[in-house]
C-alpha cells in the first residue's frame, strides 16, 4: 500500500513540475488574409516555441489549393471544412484568423475535441450554436487543467478548508466571483493590465497556502468563502485574459462565454474529485500529516517564485 501511495505522489509531483512551465494553454495562431476574390495569403505567426508548421498541418476545404504561403480557392472562395492535423499534441489549440477584403475579421478555434470548423466563403460567421458551445467548453476545460496557478489555488483551498460542508460554499464563492469578472472583462466592461493581475494571482496562492499551514483562527479560516470570493474576482480576470487571446464569435457570443465558463468549472470539479480520491488513499497513512505540510510548502515556494517574477514584470 505504501509503495502505491508513494508512486501516486511521485506521479502527481512530476505532472505538476511539467505543467509549471505552461501557465496558459499553448496556442498556435494562423493568419489568412484575402488579397483578392479567391486568393489568400496564409502563414503561422511567430512563436516562442519551435515553428507551428513543424507540428500542425492545415487541411484546406475542397477546391482550395495551397502553394507555399499562397492559397487559391476556386468557385465560392474559402468555403467548406477546414481542419488542422496535430492539434491537441504540442499545441492545445489552433486559432485561425481570417482577414476579409471588406475589413472584417473572423477567428476560428480548433482543438483536439473539435479539430474542424466550417467556413462559409464570406465574413459572416455562421457556426452553429452546437459548434460554438462544444468548442468553448473544451477550451475552458483545457485552460483550467493547464493553468497550474489556478489549480494550485484550488488545491490550497482544499488544504485550508478540508473535505466538509464548508468546502461547498467555498468553491461556490470562488466560482461566482471568477464568473463575474470573466464575463465583465470578456465583454469589455472591466479592463485591467495583465501583469498586476497575474502577480496578484500568484500572491493569492502564497497567502492561502500560508493560512493552511497553521491552525490560528484567522479571517481565512473563519470565512474561507469570503477569501475565495475576493481572490476569485482576480482569477476571473486571468481566465478572461486567456479568452481574449482566443477571441469570441460575433454570433452566439453569450453561448461562447457561458460554455467557456462551464468548461472551467468542469476542470475545477475534476481537480477536486481527483484530490478527494488521493486524500482517501493517504488518509490512513501514518505520515500523511508530514506529506500535507511538505505539499503546502512546495505550493507556497512555487507561488512565491512566480510572485517575484510577475511583480518584476509590472515594472519591466
Amino acid at each position: 500500500m505504501k509503495a502505491v501511495v508513494r508512486s501516486l505522489l511521485v506521479g502527481v509531483l512530476m505532472l505538476l513540475g511539467g505543467a509549471a512551465w505552461a501557465h496558459e494553454m499553448s496556442m498556435a495562431e494562423m493568419q489568412v488574409r484575402e488579397l483578392s476574390p479567391g486568393e489568400f495569403l496564409w502563414q503561422w505567426t511567430a512563436s516562442e516555441k519551435r515553428a507551428a508548421s513543424d507540428d500542425l498541418t492545415p487541411v484546406w476545404p475542397e477546391g482550395c489549393v495551397a502553394q507555399a504561403s499562397m492559397l487559391r480557392c476556386a468557385g465560392g472562395g474559402l468555403r467548406g471544412t477546414l481542419s488542422v492535423t496535430g492539434v491537441g499534441k504540442r499545441y492545445s489549440a489552433a486559432l485561425v484568423k481570417v482577414f476579409w477584403l471588406d475589413g472584417q475579421t473572423r477567428v476560428y478555434t480548433l482543438t483536439a475535441g473539435q479539430p474542424t470548423v466550417r467556413l462559409f466563403g464570406a465574413a459572416d460567421d455562421q457556426r452553429s450554436l452546437w459548434e460554438v458551445a462544444s468548442s468553448y467548453t473544451v477550451l475552458g476545460i483545457e485552460h483550467i487543467l493547464t493553468g497550474i496557478d489556478h489549480l494550485l489555488f484550488v488545491i490550497a483551498l482544499l488544504f485550508l478548508v478540508g473535505f466538509n460542508r464548508r468546502l461547498l460554499w467555498t468553491i461556490t464563492a470562488f466560482t461566482a466571483a471568477h464568473s463575474l469578472t470573466l464575463a465583465s472583462s470578456a465583454l469589455g466592461w472591466l479592463v485591467l493590465r495583465s501583469p498586476p493581475v497575474e502577480a496578484t494571482i500568484a500572491l493569492s496562492i502564497v497567502l492561502v497556502a500560508g493560512e493552511a499551514l497553521h491552525r490560528r483562527q484567522t479571517l481565512a479560516r473563519r470565512w474561507p468563502a469570503l477569501v475565495a470570493f475576493l481572490f476569485g474576482l482576480v482569477h476571473g480576470l486571468g481566465f478572461a485574459g486567456a479568452l481574449k487571446e482566443i477571441g469570441l464569435p460575433d454570433n452566439h457570443l453569450s453561448a461562447a462565454l457561458f460554455t467557456f465558463n462551464v468548461g472551467v468549472e468542469i476542470g475545477q470539479l475534476l481537480t477536486v474529485g481527483t484530490a478527494w480520491l488521493l486524500w482517501r488513499l493517504v488518509a490512513t497513512w501514518p505520515k500523511a500529516a508530514q506529506t500535507r505540510t511538505a505539499a503546502l510548502y512546495g505550493i507556497g515556494v512555487m507561488a512565491a517564485y512566480w510572485s517575484w517574477l510577475r511583480v518584476a514584470a509590472i515594472f519591466s
